[in-house]
């Protein structure tokens, strides 16, 4: 009589679906992004400049629920950078072209208006690239290069408050230009970036900064555009200060050791 192989009856089988909660909240993050793209093509540029903003809550909640609920997987991380594209890369690119990069081909910069705008593509895939290569490795509380929905931040609030202020796109064209390649730039940068992402975790944290985060919360809700734009900024600019600061460390250091 042939003898059977021993199987394990409580061995579940292999599932070959995914994770419906986390990637309902990429999905609508991925259509917010491109509903900010409808939105600049109509030239709602302060509606497109909100759409992507919701998309940076929504990419910031699909991975908190992927952890909390521990369905975080492959597959999930690929989609997730994917609609990142999308929503912090075409959409921030494109909103700058249609409200201000485009008055650039009406001056002697004629395609300079499209070549800006790819850059600012260009790095953001090339941001999202080194982080999912870098996923597992790099230290989680910094980022290496100014993070994709914050370089998009940027540009959207920007947007929306010089929107709000009556301020058309050609009255700031350098401006809006200088932002993009900026921001662009940063994120394919080596600056080193506070990633934030160890306050949600159980490790107590100062009074103080609890405070600050409270009041933060309130004086953005005062004004909330001008006040992201504010924090935006002074996010983006903290690496290269963060940078600066530690070549003036490492000067002195140097000095005081008679190097």
């Amino acid at each position: 009589m042939a003898i059977q192989p021993k199987t394990d009856s409580k061995a579940a089988p292999r599932s070959r679906g995914v994770y419906l909660l986390p990637n309902m909240f990429t999905t609508s993050a991925l259509f917010a992004g491109f509903y900010s793209v409808i939105l600049a093509y109509n030239d709602r540029f302060g509606e497109a400049g909100i759409a992507i903003l919701v998309a940076m809550i929504l990419d910031g909640l699909d991975g908190r629920v992927a952890r909390m609920t521990n369905t975080a997987t492959a597959f999930g991380a690929e989609y997730d950078s994917m609609a990142d594209m999308v929503s912090f890369g075409v959409a921030p690119a494109f909103l700058m072209y249609s409200w201000s990069l485009t008055s650039l081909s009406e001056a002697r910069f004629a395609q300079s208006s499209w070549v800006i705008a790819f850059v600012y593509v260009a790095c953001c895939a090339l941001r999202l690239a080194r982080f999912n290569v870098a996923v597992g490795t790099a230290d989680k509380r910094f980022f290496q290069g100014l993070a994709c929905p914050s370089a998009a931040a940027v540009l959207a609030s920007f947007v929306m408050v010089m929107t709000e202020l009556g301020i058309s796109g050609s009255d700031v064209v350098i401006l809006s230009a200088v932002m993009t390649l900026g921001t662009g730039v940063a994120m394919v940068s080596t600056l080193t970036y506070y990633s934030f992402k160890d306050l949600g975790t159980n490790r107590k944290v100062p009074f103080a900064m609890l405070l600050g985060l409270l009041l933060l919360f309130v004086v953005t809700a005062v004004d909330p555009p001008k006040m992201i734009l504010i924090a935006s900024v002074l996010y983006a600019l903290s690496g290269p200060v963060y940078y600066l600061f530690r070549v003036y460390r490492k000067r002195n250091r140097s000095v005081g050791t008679g190097d």
